[in-house]
């Protein structure tokens, strides 16, 4: 046993001093130094899901939206009281309020426990994946060592994000910036089985898609017309859509079952299964739930290797939403 915990303590030591490079990550980086980390999220995550099920949609989405910025780092959690940091970018807006909570009250859990020891950009990774088991979906291993960023700012979340209109080259470029595969994408979008999405971000497929189209040919006609009585034009624009009409609260391949029927949300949904060169991806997840839980664990665990800062570059945030100094 003393042989196994000097050894841990080894490994954690040769990677603070090694730092720097991407991906220098491992599972159960906080073994001597916070050993119970993924459990007291856990218990947090779970206590935060029992007063409202937005928890899970909203952490999920928070990790992505996070990791696409600036890298893995947590930056997407800084408040500014200029209104000038990331979160506060037209992109991010939509983020709901329950996944940065959902980090900030199981960061204060840790720190508890162990003060000034375990990362935002970690916590965010393990809440990330306790909320994806908690909606029925596939657990994993989380590589942990990453350290918080110290930038967080609007201006530079302008086309980092991809956009619900993009069609699949635009998509694969912009994942492929951070080393994640088509396969990796189009695994990742499963994620949209869960949440919602606002009618305007998907209203032109309804009422001007072209002239001579105003509704989206690619759109189930059924689903179309539903769309339409849930978005009517000039509705109020906080009304919110399930991206998933079947089972919007669970995780599974629904998603893909949807994209075979016509009934992808988003374009960049639909565009998966109308472009032949992913279609047969779509299919065997809509076939398969195995194969889409596997593909997705590997595609996370990729995710959350992106632009992590490791050893001595960035900090370890007291408060998730303020740098230290």
């Amino acid at each position: 046993m003393e042989r196994l915990r000097g050894l841990n303590v080894l490994i954690v030591a040769i990677i603070v001093i090694l730092g720097g490079a991407e991906g220098q990550l491992v599972e159960n980086f906080y073994g001597f130094t916070c050993p119970n980390v993924e459990f007291i999220v856990q218990q947090a995550v779970s206590i935060k899901f029992s007063q409202t099920f937005v928890t899970i949609p909203a952490t999920l989405r928070l990790f992505f939206h996070d990791c696409f910025v600036e890298g893995c780092d947590a930056s997407v959690m800084i408040a500014s009281p200029n209104g000038d940091a990331e979160k506060d970018s037209k992109d991010n807006l939509s983020l709901a309020g329950d996944g940065f909570d959902t980090v900030v009250k199981a960061k204060q859990a840790v720190e508890a426990q162990c003060p000034g020891v375990v990362s935002c950009a970690d916590i965010l990774a393990i809440a990330t994946r306790d909320v994806v088991v908690l909606a029925g979906g596939p657990s994993y291993n989380v590589e942990l060592g990453r350290r918080d960023g110290l930038i967080s700012q609007a201006s530079r979340v302008a086309g980092k994000l991809p956009e619900p209109d993009f069609n699949l080259i635009q998509l694969n470029t912009m994942f492929a910036s951070h080393n994640l595969s088509q396969f990796d994408m189009i695994a990742l979008s499963g994620a949209h089985t869960l949440g919602f999405s606002h009618c305007d971000r998907f209203a032109n497929r309804l009422y001007s898609f072209t002239p001579s189209n105003p509704v989206d040919p690619s759109l189930d006609p059924e689903y179309a017309k539903e769309l339409k009585d849930m978005c009517p034009q000039n509705v109020d624009p906080s009304i919110a859509i399930n991206m998933d009409p079947a089972t919007p609260r669970t995780f599974d391949n629904e998603y893909y079952k949807n994209l075979v029927k016509g009934k992808g949300l988003f374009t960049s949904d639909q565009v998966l299964f109308t472009d032949e060169s992913s279609q047969g991806t779509v299919s065997d997840f809509a076939n398969n739930a195995f194969d889409f839980n596997g593909a997705f664990v590997t595609a996370m665990r990729k995710l959350g290797r992106v632009g992590v800062k490791t050893g001595n570059q960035g900090e370890i945030r007291l408060d998730c939403t303020r740098f230290n100094s």
